[in-house]
């Protein structure tokens, strides 16, 4: 694989977006299998291709039940596609790298580079290293406990650890797909589980800098000098604030309506969760179509920004969302520059985010426009579909089985681009990015 990108001249975000397309092709290729697939179950190929996408994003929509349509060995092999979709390629490829011993080199460290969303290139291999430790060790403790505590619920020891691995994994790699054939529903009023998928959930779409941040400081914190990057502060204080946010919202919004007959501990657990999920979930304990039109507002704006930089989530991303806000602050107090935790974010940093944000609500508006054609759905049932879609995260009102052919087309496409970015998009259109030498005479315009 090395070989031949030394003859192609191709930008780093091209050759991600084309390592995708081969990722999603192979993909295909192995759900089409026959052994993948219960006896007398048929599907066709734009269903294959839709749950292969779903997959490989990691967003977890589907046109099929999983349960009903894999056999056994197709789980598996579903499993297999999750997992390399959420850890990413260039994590994966780079393990083989190092297993065949092959040198990495400039090319692919920029390639790491663009995959991960790093801004440099020393540490990339040492990065990729604990990724996957860090990720495959979260699913190995998430698998143990949760089959173990899955014992009570399913007849054989096989059964649940089966249950176990499937959860633990589609969890850490904030998936959403389910063999249970309900999702967490079943689990509704199961605390303990509850929180360990929001765990899970959690350590999966928070960041692999943040994780490795807090791994380092657990081990060296009686250390001198020790200390988070602003990344990480960034990061964390974001991603926790919109999932209080967003538990507060719900409970407000649906204090007089879902909750009503509700005890405090459902209603704030029915929150918690759904607000948690929002982040690249996709996992449910409800039918979230019985939330009212402005709880599904709220959540998608939560599943539009969703999850962090470097981590298996889609969306904008928080930080994304962080520094826009940041940056209005900053011009309505009269500010030039954007400063936080006494820090002053990179020029560059400020007009990606405000690129990103510009793109992606683009993107979205173009798709609701599509499928309000196609679709005979409700438009906030179509707008649930779309910010799921873009933002991976996998949550639905319950019409992607019955999309249309146009429908399916244009969710696969907004999951393919909340997996590979709104940048990775960008930059293909050009081999590498350079400066001019030369500028023109600066004149103003009327703006606002």
């Amino acid at each position: 694989m090395l070989k031949p990108l030394k003859n192609i001249k191709l930008s780093p975000a091209q050759v991600i977006v084309l390592f995708y397309v081969v990722a999603v092709i192979v993909s295909v290729g192995l759900l089409s299998l026959p052994i993948t697939l219960k006896p007398g179950v048929e599907w066709s190929f734009l269903d294959v291709l839709f749950t292969t996408v779903s997959a490989i994003s990691v967003t977890g929509l589907t046109v099929v039940s999983i349960q009903e349509t894999f056999s056994t060995f197709g789980i598996f092999v579903l499993l297999f596609i999750v997992q390399f979709g959420g850890i990413g390629i260039m994590t994966l490829g780079t393990f083989f790298w190092l297993v065949l011993r092959k040198k990495i080199g400039l090319k692919q460290r920029q390639l790491i580079s663009k995959d991960q969303n790093q801004s440099h290139l020393s540490g990339l291999v040492i990065l990729m290293r604990q990724i996957l430790i860090i990720i495959l060790l979260i699913e190995l403790v998430g698998t143990i406990i949760l089959g173990t505590y899955f014992l009570k619920y399913f007849p054989t020891w096989q059964e649940a650890y089966l249950q176990g691995l499937f959860g633990a994994v589609s969890a850490t790699t904030n998936a959403g797909f389910d063999i249970t054939g309900s999702s967490l529903m079943p689990f509704a009023h199961d605390y303990f589980v509850q929180i360990v998928n929001i765990i899970l959930l959690t350590l999966g779409a928070i960041g692999f800098p943040v994780l490795i941040e807090v791994k380092e400081f657990l081990r060296n914190k009686k250390a001198y000098g020790v200390h988070f990057t602003l990344f990480t502060k960034l990061t964390t204080l974001t991603f926790f604030s919109l999932m209080i946010f967003g538990t507060i919202i719900i409970l407000c919004f649906e204090a007089n309506h879902f909750f009503a007959d509700k005890s405090w501990h459902e209603s704030f657990f029915y929150a918690f969760f759904q607000s948690s999920t929002t982040r690249n979930g996709g996992l449910a304990t409800m039918d979230v179509s019985q939330f009212t039109t402005p709880t599904l507002l709220s959540l998608c704006v939560l599943m539009f920004i969703g999850a962090s930089p470097s981590s298996v989530g889609g969306g904008i991303r928080t930080t994304t969302f962080a520094v826009v806000i940041l940056l209005i602050w900053s011009f309505a107090k009269g500010h030039k520059n954007v400063k936080v935790f006494k820090r002053e974010l990179h020029e560059d940093d400020v007009r990606k985010s405000v690129v990103v944000t510009f793109l992606a609500v683009l993107i979205c508006f173009i798709a609701l426009m599509i499928l309000t054609q196609t679709e005979n759905f409700s438009l906030m049932a179509i707008m649930f579909e779309v910010s799921s879609a873009f933002g991976t995260t996998g949550l639905s009102m319950g019409i992607t089985p019955e999309l249309s052919s146009i429908g399916k087309i244009v969710i696969i496409l907004l999951m393919f681009i909340g997996r590979v970015g709104v940048l990775s998009l960008v930059f293909i259109f050009n081999k590498q990015p350079r400066d001019v030498s030369y500028h023109y005479p600066k004149e103003r315009v009327i703006v606002g």
